[in-house]
């Protein structure tokens, strides 16, 4: 597919992301029931958990910006993720899932304590594992690629937690993303890669990134190559992470060409049920399939449209762009240092 076929309307866009709300909202708590927890492997379970936390966060602060103007009830989708991630913050049988597998145990840990929903008991199952993730030389600059470098940065800072890392300009100097220079083939860039690193930068769309002209200029070329490729390609899960980090970078992805595209794929792969069926068009779970094997595949795609979509249609603020977070909902501690 090329990058010239014409976006949907906004309408279209507002039931592209309807469609991915009302499946997240069905199909959460899947990820916290007895069935789900025998029928998930551990990790991915746990991981899938911690991306419903940060769709969590993310449609409530969207919601929040429109709330002056609703008259209606409140979202019974939202709510229904909220109760999910709330059950399973305050469970203390959770946090040691979170160290499983080691090599992400760490990361998890800081992750699961950044990512806590407001109101949970300041000394919750979620400060604990907090404080043991943080424990020795996490935050750090040790032993860390520039990506895990932002990353731990990042969530260090959501849940206001005392580190030694580097600013965020310096982090997108020595990012991949900064690094790409002209005539360097696109291969040599990760997608994932350099949408984390923009959403990191950009807190997920909720502030400016902070690039200067050049900066912001290259980093805006690169995503946009990207999302021609993506959608090119067919994939619908990098497809979404883009049409999102174009507009972290402040473009209009309704209006640029890759994004026009994007979008467009976008509402052509959804399901009648709302979901992404795969990762991307080469992947799609055929019909018939069992309902775990759907769930399994449709689960990731569908929660970054979710994601991009919810960010994307929230009021942009007219006043200057919000600053980084300093605390997180749950107040720091001296033993998470």
């Amino acid at each position: 597919m090329g990058t010239r076929t014409a976006a949907p309307d906004l309408a279209a866009v507002e039931s592209l992301s309807a469609g991915t709300r009302q499946w997240i909202g069905r199909h959460c708590g899947f990820l916290d029931e007895p069935a789900g927890r025998a029928e998930l492997p551990v990790t991915p379970r746990v991981k899938a958990l911690l991306q419903l936390a940060l769709l969590y966060r993310c449609w409530a602060r969207a919601a929040g910006a429109a709330e002056p103007a609703r008259t209606h009830a409140p979202d019974p989708d939202l709510a229904a993720v909220a109760a999910t991630v709330e059950q399973v913050w305050r469970n203390p049988e959770h946090p040691p899932l979170l160290t499983v597998e080691p090599r992400y145990a760490r990361q998890f840990q800081l992750m699961y304590g950044a990512l806590a929903p407001a109101g949970l008991d300041p000394d919750g199952p979620h400060r604990a594992a907090l404080a043991e993730g943080v424990a020795g030389d996490l935050l750090t600059p040790r032993h860390k690629s520039p990506f895990l470098h932002l990353e731990t940065r990042y969530y260090a800072e959501l849940a206001g937690v005392r580190h030694q890392l580097s600013d965020y300009p310096e982090l997108y100097r020595i990012s991949r993303l900064a690094g790409h220079t002209d005539g360097r083939p696109l291969a040599d860039l990760e997608v994932c890669n350099v949408t984390h690193t923009v959403f990191h930068l950009a807190d997920f769309g909720f502030r400016d990134p902070g690039l200067g002209g050049a900066d912001l200029a290259h980093a805006r070329d690169r995503v946009e190559r990207l999302t021609e490729e993506s959608v090119r390609r067919g994939e619908w899960d990098l497809t979404a992470k883009l049409v999102l980090a174009q507009h972290c970078l402040g473009l209009d992805p309704l209006t640029t060409p890759s994004g026009a595209a994007a979008l467009h794929l976008l509402a052509e792969a959804q399901s009648p049920e709302g979901s992404f069926p795969g990762r991307s068009a080469t992947e799609r779970v055929p019909a018939g399939a069992g309902a775990v094997h759907l769930f399994r595949k449709s689960f990731q795609s569908t929660l970054v449209v979710a994601l991009a979509t919810v960010v994307l249609l929230r009021p942009r603020p007219a006043a200057p762009a919000e600053q980084p977070p300093t605390a997180s909902t749950v107040p720091a501690r001296g033993g998470a240092r």
